[in-house]
């Protein structure tokens, strides 16, 4: 049996809390022999910059680039609002993604049937939800040069940020979005702003002869970034896959997650190129919650994002799907006996802390799998 090589990055706030019911299920895996983790743990983010005043050390960044996956919690808080930019917590994340070339962010909103009510919005409008939005995430306005802000004297500055796409990264994004695709339920939505922005015509222009080119199989449509919101937010269960750039995608999975109830409940992946030889790519697992310090250290935060994102990792790093699906089917399980963390209690359901939410979904993992 193979072993794989993970390093945790548990960050701040919330994230030691969140992870440690992910170790829970490592070490159970490990035990019962079903899988083999050799795990390392590392700063990143503040508890990184108050230690190393970074906000991710250089030694941290050779281990992530030696270990099959990486696992990481979250990061920032107010304790750091004062540090300098460069080493901000979020620093830490951006580093990574961008040495690791982890261009391909993956995020599927699922509304577990247990948990239709606890969205926004009605029942109908999200029972049965299950979309994936494919973001690209190492390219656009949060890398691209120059980034700036200028006194112009007189009491005004200027700010500059600047959005570039070049067509290899669009279509490498696209790839990624029309593969999924063909895995589910064979459509994608494209989304920019074409309409103002000159990357959004490029990026409309390489996406329509990708498809045309190599995914004629595959259904393909074009919304305006704004309209594909409001369409999120009017009848989610229109899209299956959802490709778009880093801002928009950023934006738009937020909205996603809270059709699903809770940013608690959002596991994450970022991917980067297949490697010829090993046939391994890159990889970062994370929920899309933040660090929520309002919450740290009380027991009170949802699991369900971490672990679901190392169920991603099973699946996008180490073939082991089965696994996964097993994993998703003990979190519904959960869900269906009523037990809730604080964000995603209602009236009728068994209030949980973080720990004994982790506990109830292994228990439900020992079961499926016994």
């Amino acid at each position: 049996m193979a072993t794989h090589k993970l390093l945790l990055l548990p960050g701040d706030g919330i994230g030691p809390e969140v992870m440690a019911e992910v170790k829970r299920l490592l070490e159970w895996l490990n035990e019962s022999g079903i899988a083999r983790f050799e795990t390392e743990l590392g700063l990143v983010g503040g508890s990184a910059y108050d230690a190393h005043k970074v906000s991710i050390t250089d030694g941290t960044m050779g281990r992530a680039k030696a270990a099959d996956a990486v696992i990481f919690g979250a990061v920032g808080g107010p304790k750091w609002d004062g540090v300098p930019y460069e080493a901000r917590p979020e620093a830490g994340l951006l580093r990574l993604r961008k040495e690791l070339g982890l261009f391909g962010n993956l995020r599927p909103a699922v509304c577990y049937p247990a948990l239709a009510d606890a969205s926004s919005l009605k029942r109908e409008a999200v029972e049965g939800l299950d979309i994936m939005i494919v973001r690209e995430l190492t390219g656009g306005v949060y890398f691209g040069e120059p980034k700036t802000i200028t006194d112009l004297g007189n009491g005004q500055k200027r700010a500059v940020d600047t959005q570039v796409y070049d067509t290899y990264e669009i279509e490498r994004i696209g790839r990624v979005a029309f593969d999924l695709a063909r895995k589910r339920r064979n459509k994608v939505t494209s989304m920019e702003k074409r309409n103002v922005m000159k990357t959004g015509v490029l990026w409309h222009e390489v996406m329509t002869q990708l498809h045309a080119r190599e995914y004629r199989d595959v259904v393909l449509e074009h919304q305006l970034a704004d309209s594909g919101g409001m369409n999120l937010v009017k009848s989610p269960k229109q899209f299956d896959v959802i490709v778009t750039d880093n801002l928009f995608g950023d934006m738009l999975s937020d909205i996603a997650a809270m059709l699903t109830g809770s940013l608690g409940m959002l596991p994450s992946a970022s991917l980067g190129e297949v490697d010829a030889k090993s046939k391994r790519r890159k990889a970062l697992y994370e929920p899309v919650h933040g660090s929520a310090p309002d919450i740290a250290g009380k027991g009170l935060a949802n699991p369900i994002a971490m672990i679901a994102s190392f169920g991603m990792a099973l699946r996008y790093s180490f073939d082991m799907g089965a696994l996964a699906d097993k994993l998703d089917a003990a979190i519904a399980a959960v869900l269906a006996k009523g037990l809730r963390t604080a964000d995603i209690r209602s009236e009728g359901t068994t209030p949980v802390s973080t720990a004994q939410m982790g506990e109830a979904i292994l228990g439900e993992l020992k079961k499926l799998h016994a």
